[in-house]
């Protein structure tokens, strides 16, 4: 099967964990490298690559994923317009029991609320023509991946005439949040595996600050086992030869300048921000999207009273600290304790894509803290 067999080789994964022994003894100091896609979080953990990478390579868990960065108080805010008898809510399944301060979507939905769950945003126009005499809502959220398609539906919205549809806009951008991450003087870091579906849709060239100014390497990465130990090789190389550069280990699918279309689509409908706030990370200048002011019909922050809810974040939980990479999932105190997939405490803990609930699933924190992850010595002659 092109593209997926190919990927999971592990003859190929193999010959790269060895390539990765051998770099990583040459070049002979410990390095921290940060992953910044949920996704690829998720992956590493699935298929066990941390527990196989040598002991010297230590994975930091970035903060791309955006159910896990959504603050509690614009759940609040979203809540509050679903409890309005005539609105229909719609959102993305991972988005439904994201904690706010009181109760999360799903638990809403259990008190009476009418909050569905959408495949795509397009689905809600068809929602909307349904039921004319509702306000059809959607609550979008996630990075550049996701905002051309919630820019199409507003599009097609417009040109249907469709009055009783709107969205609550959350969108964010991975480079201010990059930027937040660098500007940490808590995070040391030696280099980044670069995100595969954000930089799809915007391509590599956003990332040349990092190696320029903040001289920090950077692979462009897919989200097979094969495309993250490769990326992981890229990066040993580029330390050993003291090169920084941006490198696109992704090239399938990702470009220097991205998916023209969909950034037109961005910036027809949506511009930047004066600031928006991150869980964990707080306030980040520019890092979020809002709706223009000639799509305002479809802006549900022009439609509906919001009370713009700042809560603060449960004090028992870490995710915080999680999200910047300074603390590992195990180390919060509530971690598969009070905080668990069932009974979440924190954002991390809910997407499939969040750090905690990776290492939740797929951790195996016995063998993690327990194990000698250091390369045989034949590896590395």
């Amino acid at each position: 099967m092109k593209y997926v067999d190919e990927f999971r080789d592990n003859y190929k994964c193999e010959a790269l964990l060895w390539q990765i022994g051998k770099l990583s003894h040459m070049i002979g100091r410990p390095l921290k490298i940060m992953e910044v896609c949920g996704g690829h979080t998720h992956s590493i953990f699935k298929y066990g690559i941390e527990e196989i990478l040598p002991n010297t390579i230590e994975l930091i868990h970035g903060p791309g994923c955006p159910v896990c960065v959504m603050p509690k108080g614009r759940l609040d805010d979203v809540i509050s317009i679903a409890e309005n008898s005539n609105v229909i809510l719609t959102t993305f399944g991972d988005a439904m029991r994201v904690p706010g301060s009181k109760n999360s979507l799903l638990q809403a939905r259990a008190k009476g609320a009418d909050i569905r769950m959408v495949y795509s945003p397009l689905d809600c126009l068809q929602i909307a023509k349904d039921n004319p005499d509702k306000e059809v809502v959607f609550f979008c959220i996630g990075f550049e991946t996701t905002a051309p398609s919630t820019a199409l539906t507003i599009l097609q919205a417009a040109a249907e005439h469709i009055p009783n549809f709107s969205m609550f806009c959350n969108h964010v951008l991975v480079i201010p949040a990059l930027k937040a991450l660098l500007n940490n003087p808590d995070l040391q870091l030696d280099g980044f595996i670069g995100p595969g579906h954000v930089s799809m849709v915007i391509g590599t060239q956003p990332y040349e600050f990092i190696p320029q100014k903040y001289h920090k390497p950077v692979v462009v990465s897919g989200f097979e086992p094969v495309d993250i130990l490769q990326s992981i090789w890229m990066l040993l190389w580029q330390f050993l030869e003291k090169r920084c550069e941006v490198e696109n280990q992704y090239n399938r699918l990702v470009t220097e300048t991205g998916n023209h279309q969909a950034l037109e689509a961005i910036n027809r409908v949506f511009e930047v921000r004066e600031t928006f706030e991150w869980r964990g990370l707080g306030e980040i200048p520019h890092s979020g999207l809002k709706i223009r002011s000639e799509y305002d019909q479809f802006d549900a922050e022009q439609k509906f009273t919001i009370p713009y809810f700042t809560v603060a974040d449960h004090k028992a939980c870490q995710c915080g600290e999680i999200l910047k990479g300074v603390l590992k999932p195990w180390e919060c105190k509530v971690f598969g304790t009070a905080c668990t997939p069932e009974n979440p405490i924190g954002a991390c803990m809910v997407s499939s894509e969040g750090a905690c609930a990776a290492y939740y699933k797929y951790g195996r924190l016995s063998q993690i803290r327990n194990a000698d992850r250091s390369i045989p010595e034949k590896l590395i002659k």
